[in-house]
């Protein structure tokens, strides 16, 4: 095939309809983006109706500022004036939308729900078409005019999917429910969602980067964001880091992480994680606590190290507790007394972040291994059961402290405290005034100072104790503001000081109204608590936990009955049963499974690239310049040839297989000549007296294409057909 030079002239090489086709796309490309980052904004405060008019307007928006010329007025006018004008443009529709909701007129003359949804319509076309036209508009007039919109659709995503950090899986509610009804954990969703937008920036990014190998980058982030799916399916989705100010939450106690030596971690509090759950627990059988909380014990401050109470290292303490997470039944070696005046409660814990030790209702007297219905939301899976104390209060008055059967030794170590008169001191002014019959009762004694801490201290999480020698003595002789684990500690050394074993326990307190009817109870981080223990003869262990009437910081937090649900119907799902039997008889098949499904999901993810390659290039000349488009073209016409076997010979040049295969194709010969004559460095490559590169119209490219596959389609037999459609790494023979 010959070029005639005269068909070629510098308009036609220039090309400005095809550069304009090209503008235009990524014109398109760019309003799409940025209206999906508007609609995903408007979806959980707007309807359906409200949504679309978001990104209709923001398309719109963007469509139009591009196609303004550079001398437009728009460009000429300062940016404060434009931003004033579109916020009192937006304000004004605003209030033209809420005139349609409230004018009774307009609602009953169109009815209250099609005024509803004009106003909406109206009210978020407006606001995103402006949205779409101030960004774009800075893009235009500065060089870091991208950044805005960057920083747009980031924050749109990041808003949107923020409610589902610390644990939320149930929020945003608008993506929740979709899953939820459906039966789908919502992390994936929000995984797919986070995918999608990692990609949507990366692709703004190219386009205001004028970069052209946008396939190429697209193609590797893909395969990263398959990979992170492959990690989670794996090793189980990332938890969220919360602060730890009372040592509950982080490595077990058999992991490498090690407990700060002081409880009191006053500058580490923060109440803005209060609402992260960290467990979820399902009673297998219907209890009410009498206190109106429930009480998960994890650990105790029982020994006295010279400075302040902490965890016991002597065998012969706390024996009621268990430090690691059980691998087979456990149980709890010190003997629960009364039991007639307890009962049985079996409870089942799923781990939502890692914790040091397991808990367990008050009394806990056995834990077990149970079946973990969903490795990627629940970090560990036990069952407890506890004898749980349904005490009144005769049972309480008229006992004796501690036990008969301790060693002189425990007698001691349950009664150390700080050198410190002030103690006691405190504590017989406090008890003088019981009742003549009450006033040699531990019970009663130990009801007196709580009832004092209860009138007198204030809480707060913002205090300096921590830095004192004696954060408890500086808490309780200064101005009593603190937090539980203050009023835990100073209780406890009060006791003591009485002559009243007593300890420091530590775990969750959950208002018992949380559980609202159900069969789960949901665990957040608001819950971690600290309260006193008292020993008395023939009962154990008693909580006797004070409760400050007066606080500088609202601890509450709102109910949370979706999200209990749904994770109580995760952890309840009997269904993996079986496997977790199985997995218990043969230690060798999990380890074999992961293995096979690591292979599975790898030779998945390779697939998927091999395609995601196979399609770029194929439709790579849709995005190309029209200067590039000698070089895609020829490109995807190679591989098509490829994926049914007819391929460059080692050594053989392009001209040369062009030759080999003209009887058959002749259309790939016309490509490979048009593809040399724009190729630089070849002896009869075309240039124009200007001495530009040569370009062909895209139209004809698209034309010769056209030709070639219907020269494939009546050459090649059918079988042919099926496999070159289905072959994904055809593209690896093409050169």
């Amino acid at each position: 095939m010959t070029i005639d030079l005269k068909e070629f002239n510098v308009k036609q090489m220039t090309s400005p309809a095809n550069k304009l086709s090209y503008s235009f796309q990524r014109s398109l490309m760019r309003a799409f983006v940025l209206a999906a980052a508007c609609w995903v904004l408007s979806a959980p405060v707007t309807t359906v109706v409200g949504s679309f008019a978001a990104f209709a307007g923001a398309f719109a928006g963007v469509l139009w500022m591009d196609s303004r010329h550079r001398n437009h007025l728009l460009f000429s006018l300062r940016l404060v004036i434009v931003v004033l004008a579109v916020t009192v443009g937006v304000s004004l529709t605003a209030l033209l939308s809420r005139l349609l909701v409230g004018n009774s007129i307009i609602a009953g003359s169109i009815g209250a729900m099609l005024a509803y949804q004009s106003g909406q319509l109206l009210f978020w076309a407006v606001l995103a078409c402006c949205i779409g036209i101030v960004l774009r508009l800075y893009a235009r007039r500065y060089s870091w005019g991208n950044v805005p919109e960057l920083l747009f659709v980031t924050a749109a995503f990041v808003i949107t999917l923020a409610a589902h950090q610390r644990g939320m899986i149930d929020r945003p509610y608008f993506i929740g429910d979709f899953a939820l009804i459906r039966g789908i954990d919502p992390s994936y969703v929000l995984m797919g969602i986070g995918v999608a937008a990692v990609l949507t920036l990366t692709v703004l990014l190219m386009l205001e980067g004028g970069q052209h190998r946008l396939p190429y980058h697209f193609s590797v982030l893909a395969v990263l964001c398959f990979s992170l799916l492959l990690y989670v399916q794996l090793f189980g989705m990332p938890t969220p880091t919360m602060t730890d100010n009372l040592g509950l939450t982080g490595q077990g106690a058999g992991g490498s992480g090690s407990q700060s030596e002081n409880p009191f971690r006053d500058g580490d509090n923060d109440a803005n994680d209060r609402e992260a759950p960290v467990a979820i627990v399902l009673f297998r059988d219907d209890y009410e606590p009498q206190g109106g909380a429930y009480y998960f014990r994890e650990s105790a401050y029982s020994e006295f190290n010279g400075t302040l109470l902490w965890t016991a290292e002597s065998d012969d303490l706390d024996l009621d507790l268990v430090e690691n997470f059980p691998s087979s039944p456990v149980s709890v070696t010190e003997h629960v007394p009364a039991q007639d005046r307890r009962r049985s409660v079996t409870t089942t814990i799923g781990l939502l972040t890692p914790h040091r030790s397991p808990f367990g209702l008050d009394a806990p007297v056995r834990f077990e291994p149970a079946p973990n219905p969903n490795s990627l939301r629940f970090r560990q899976t036990y069952t407890v059961e506890s004898m749980v104390p349904e005490f009144e209060f005769p049972d309480l008055i008229g006992r004796t402290a501690g036990s008969p059967d301790w060693t002189i030794a425990q007698w001691e170590r349950y009664l150390e405290m700080p050198d410190d008169p002030r103690y006691g001191e405190f504590a017989e002014h406090l008890v003088s005034n019981i009742q003549a019959e009450f006033a040699d009762d531990p019970y009663a004694k130990a009801l007196a100072v709580k009832a004092w801490l209860d009138d007198n201290g204030i809480y707060s999480l913002k205090n300096q104790h921590a830095y004192a020698d004696d954060p408890a003595a500086s808490f309780l002789f200064g101005d009593v503001t603190g937090y539980c684990i203050h009023f835990s500690y100073a209780a406890t050394y009060m006791y003591r000081s009485l002559g009243i074993p007593a300890r420091v326990a530590v775990g969750y307190s959950v208002p018992a109204a949380n559980r609202a009817g159900g069969s789960a109870l949901l665990i957040q981080a608001i819950h971690g608590h600290a309260w006193p223990e008292i020993y008395l003869d023939g009962l154990g262990w008693v909580i006797v936990d004070p409760a400050p009437s007066r606080t500088l910081v609202d601890m509450s937090s709102d109910p949370q009955d979706s999200l209990q649900q749904m994770l109580g119907d995760m952890l309840r799902d009997d269904a993996s049963f079986q496997a977790f039997l199985d997995s218990q008889t043969d230690s060798s098949l999990p380890s074999l499974r992961q293995v096979a499904l690591a292979i599975f999901w790898s030779a998945l993810l390779l697939l998927v690239f091999a395609y995601l390659i196979r399609f770029w290039r194929q439709f790579s000349p849709l995005w190309s310049t029209p200067e590039s488009l000698y070089r895609t073209q020829y490109r995807a016409a190679l591989d098509m040839l490829s994926a049914y076997g007819i391929r460059r010979r080692p050594g053989e040049s392009r001209e040369a297989f062009a030759r080999r295969t003209v009887n058959q194709l002749p259309s790939f010969g016309q490509m490979t000549e048009l593809h040399l004559s724009c190729t630089p460095g070849y002896a009869y490559s075309l240039h124009t007296a200007a001495g530009t590169l040569a370009t062909i119209p895209e139209a004809h490219w698209y034309q010769l294409r056209h030709q070639l596959r219907q020269e494939i389609k009546r050459s090649q037999p059918g079988w042919r057909h099926l496999l070159a459609a289905i072959h994904p790494m055809a593209w690896m023979a093409t050169h």
